[in-house]
């Protein structure tokens, strides 16, 4: 999605946690594969929608395809602990876009989480993307709770019950948090 070299900026969570944040390069390979193995098995679950024990190479090497349908962002806390990460995958007419956000074990409720969905659909808006959705498993409450927060909307997955489609509309001011 985008065509920048992958420079750090910064977010400060909602509870007043600094991160660094930048865009996903293939030298962090490594460092993905060691994040995902200190993501709880419930949120791989959740994040792949399948029963994940392990993140592998090909899931990994997806995640860092950056062009102008995808990109990954990483977060680090201030010790340089890679923290939390963002993947946006645009539609081929770069108008609607899913994005699917995973946090280190160790820092789940500090904030990270709502703070890297509100800066996907940032990046999102500012690369025209005008509608950006999430697919949770109904189980997933806390997602859903967080993205309802930040001006999402749910409704059942079209021929999956076991599935909630959550949506942003980017367009506008439809959207309170984001």
């Amino acid at each position: 999605m985008s065509s920048q070299s992958p420079a750090q900026s910064s977010l400060t969570t909602r509870t007043g946690l600094n991160l660094r944040i930048r865009r996903a390069v293939t030298a962090d390979e490594a460092a993905l594969e060691t994040f995902f193995e200190q993501v709880t098995l419930e949120d791989l679950r959740f994040r792949f929608l399948s029963a994940v024990q392990h993140v592998g190479h090909d899931q990994i090497a997806a995640m860092l395809r950056t062009d102008q349908q995808a990109e990954t962002v990483l977060a680090f806390a201030g010790d340089g602990a890679l923290v939390g990460v963002a993947t946006l995958a645009a539609d081929a007419r770069r108008e609607t876009a899913e994005v699917a956000v995973s946090v280190h074990r160790d820092w789940k409720a500090q904030g990270v989480g709502w703070s890297l969905l509100r800066h996907a659909a940032q990046i999102a808006r500012a690369s025209g993307i005008s509608r950006l959705q999430s697919i949770e498993s109904r189980d997933n409450h806390a997602a859903i709770e967080v993205e309802r927060d930040l001006g999402f909307t749910a409704r059942a997955y079209p021929g999956d019950p076991t599935l909630t489609l959550v949506e942003a509309d980017l367009t506008g001011g439809a959207t309170s948090g984001i």
